[in-house]
């Protein structure tokens, strides 16, 4: 699914140059539940915005599927996010008039290319109100934003995530602003997805979330800790 050489990530800050990235490598199979961890400044975003096809590294490898991504351009890179990657943040970007299902809906209706441009109106409405029941969310489908708590609220953003099946999910500190039941049950659905079949790569700095992944990747001054 997932194979990384060799990658650095540079950047310029006036004449000075910072060292995001030093020369990472790793291979991540497809339905593999991996973490990444370190400390804040360590370079786990960095390379979450290059597994997510948000940036690109200034050297090395990034092989996504068999593709060679890290060589893309900013078009093809879009492309490749639209149709492969799904996207769990902490902040749960949920569009304030639209309800739960509407949110969900709303990617599935500007992705382009593959099995969902074949798609239906009703086909499309199905796949959302499918990951809203994966979530538990079913019963709050048409409720908004401000009538959900935290917790229901980050499953919406998942339903969102996983609504067009991508075969990669990309979760940065998705339980960063939930307490700890919630928590709980927010990497219940991780896990699960990851028992489905899908390829789940949780961000995070918290160490009892990393330890429910099947493998932890750790990152220090930019480099994998071995």
């Amino acid at each position: 699914m997932i194979k990384v050489h060799e990658i650095h990530k540079e950047y310029r800050m006036g004449e000075n140059t910072v060292i995001a990235l030093h020369g990472i490598s790793l291979d991540i199979k497809s339905g593999e539940f991996a973490s990444v961890t370190g400390a804040s400044g360590s370079g786990k975003t960095t390379l979450m915005n290059i597994l997510g096809c948000l940036d690109s590294p200034s050297r090395g490898s990034y092989f996504l599927d068999g593709e060679d991504v890290s060589r893309m351009s900013r078009r093809r890179l879009a492309r490749v996010r639209n149709l492969k990657i799904g996207f769990i943040f902490q902040s749960f970007n949920l569009i304030p008039s639209l309800t739960a299902r509407e949110n969900v809906l709303l990617p599935l209706l500007y992705r382009k290319g593959g099995d969902c441009e074949k798609l239906t109106a009703r086909m499309r409405e199905r796949l959302a109100d499918e990951a809203l029941e994966t979530v538990g969310l079913s019963e709050r489908a048409f409720h908004r934003p401000s009538e959900l708590s935290g917790g229901q609220q980050q499953r919406v953003a998942i339903a969102r995530a996983i609504a067009a099946k991508p075969p990669l999910i990309l979760a940065d500190e998705p339980c960063g602003s939930l307490d700890s039941r919630t928590s709980r049950d927010i990497m219940r659905i991780l896990c699960a997805l990851a028992e489905s079949g899908r390829t789940v790569i949780l961000i995070t700095h918290d160490e009892n979330a990393a330890l429910k992944a099947n493998r932890i990747i750790r990152i220090s001054d930019g480099m994998v800790k071995t």
